[in-house]
């Protein structure tokens, strides 16, 4: 008998059926992933039949011979307690915020009834998934942790109480591609120790490739495809599972279409930025060290590192956005003062593109008023109807209908507010565009859809990019240059392909080994 074992399954929630017919199995010591677009019912799947979700669940669910179908509040958490362990996508809002490090793990031990663990016991267990400086961790709240640091935390607690089944629900799409890998690897060395059957909710095909066993695929609350990982990846019988494995970068895929590139648009020279540590301690943090960067009219250039490598604080600073210690940014071979002492036509170059597409809009505003709002500020000298007009030909440019111009944020998914906020970017006519992790928060259909989007518009309006993220795979379909960022330093710059090819730094192989 499987130690997880779904048939049937159907999710109501509020009288409208958002899941139905899913059924799977998961071993113990083996992993079963669950892939798909958003909203396509991935973790309803994986949370509602334990009472995690406000829908109610019908058909048959099993887990170590206990039924879940039908179990009142007390049964269901009688088996969360006992069987199950659950890792959630972000850990900062999932970890207790008041409490430290050791009282979170203590409670997660003590859950199944076992005795009260004392300090070593604890420090084992963070020692286990790979936590620095364990003893010390314990005493930490879990906002003094870095994102991978909060991971780990929470995984430690997960199986703290040694469930049969651990249930993770994207545990790595907030991390950066380097951390991913090795979550997914820590994973992988509990699985064998402890025999845990693994349940895996993932829209980034790429991280469940090499560490599942079964694959789930699901489309608006149905299963589609289903079978071994490898059989799947290499002879997908569905259209919507080419779509995913298609729309996963890689970084074998062939080059960006070179174009003919112009004068040096922007340079940095000798940037840094500094901050003040925060309360009591004196000092300052270094964010950005002696960056020194280069963009040419009509390039696309990757700024790439992992979280915390300084690269979002430098394009901050380079958007004018954010501070500069020393060093400065140059824009056609002239100095660019900090943004509020620029002219209007000198803010109407660069345009920022932000991380989270709906928290970078204004929730209260419709989309009009939305992607017009430089426009009042950048062209004083246009009419409303002047600046509506240049809002429709905005949207149309990014492929949304004129109708988009009366929706309001809540009402948009995350590929359309991304759409808006790259309407927004352009509607100015600057000449380069600020994208700060732009698609990092979006699956991958609608990510690589984004990335065609931001090519066409490079090449119809000879927009230079500087694109951030901390995936190459990803910079790799849009980038012609490479510039990697490491504790605040530029490590490594050259052409994207040579540098992936033949990564020189230790920071930059990570990355290209992580993709």
């Amino acid at each position: 008998m499987s130690l997880y074992e779904i048939r049937n399954m159907a999710v109501d929630i509020a009288g409208n059926r958002l899941v139905e017919e899913v059924s799977l199995t998961v071993e113990a010591g083996r992993c079963t992933a669950i892939i798909g677009a958003s909203g396509s019912g991935k973790s309803l799947t994986c949370l509602t039949p334990f009472g995690l979700t406000p829908g109610s669940a019908s058909g048959s669910m099993l887990l170590d011979g206990v039924d879940l179908v039908g179990a009142d509040a007390g049964q269901l958490r009688d088996a969360r307690r006992r069987l199950t362990g659950f890792i959630f996508q972000q850990p900062l809002t999932a970890l207790t915020p008041h409490l430290t490090v050791g009282a979170q793990l203590q409670e997660a031990t003590m859950q199944a009834g076992s005795a009260r663990p004392s300090r070593l016991e604890l420090v084992q267990k963070l020692e286990r998934v790979g936590l620095s400086r364990p003893d010390e961790r314990l005493d930490q709240f879990p906002h003094r942790l870095s994102g991978g640091e909060r991971q780990r935390v929470m995984i430690a607690a997960a199986i703290a109480h040694d469930p049969k089944l651990l249930i993770a629900d994207e545990p790595t799409s907030a991390l950066d591609a380097s951390l991913r890998t090795e979550i997914m690897d820590l994973l992988d060395e509990l699985r064998a120790e402890q025999g845990l059957g693994m349940l895996l909710v993932s829209h980034d095909l790429a991280s469940v490739e090499g560490h599942a066993d079964q694959l789930v695929v699901m489309d608006k609350g149905r299963v589609v495809e289903t079978g071994p990982v490898g059989d799947v990846i290499a002879n997908p019988a569905e259209d919507y599972t080419r779509k995913l494995i298609t729309a996963t970068p890689r970084l074998n895929e062939p080059s960006p279409k070179l174009v003919e590139l112009g004068d040096v648009l922007l340079e940095t020279g000798d940037v840094a930025v500094e901050f003040q540590r925060p309360g009591w301690r004196r000092g300052t943090i270094s964010a950005v060290v002696d960056a020194s960067i280069m963009v040419r009219q009509g390039e696309a250039l990757a700024l790439v590192g992992g979280s915390g490598s300084g690269k979002s604080t430098l394009g901050r600073a380079i958007a004018g956005i954010g501070p500069v210690t020393r060093g400065g940014v140059l824009w056609q071979g002239s100095a660019l003062p900090e943004r509020r002492a620029r002219s209007l036509e000198m803010r109407r170059l660069i345009q920022p593109v932000f991380q989270d597409p709906v928290a970078s809009l204004d929730p209260q505003w419709q989309v009009r008023d939305i992607v017009t709002e430089p426009l009042r500020n950048l062209r004083p000298d246009l009419t409303r109807a002047e600046r509506e007009d240049l809002a429709r030909r905005a949207l149309s440019n990014v492929d949304l209908a004129e109708d988009f111009l009366t929706r309001m944020p809540t009402s948009l998914s995350g590929g359309q507010a991304q759409r808006v906020a790259i309407a927004r970017a352009i509607i100015a006519a600057p000449q380069l565009l600020v994208l700060d992790e732009a698609t990092s928060a979006l699956d991958p259909l609608v990510g690589a859809e984004i990335l065609m989007l931001l090519a066409r518009l490079q090449a119809e309006n000879g927009l230079s990019l500087l694109f951030i993220t901390h995936d190459i795979a990803a910079a790799r379909r849009l980038c012609h240059r490479i510039a990697v960022m490491d504790e605040g330093r530029i490590v490594e710059t050259g052409a994207m392909q040579a540098v992936i090819d033949d990564p020189r730094h230790p920071a930059t192989q990570r990355l290209v080994a992580a993709s």
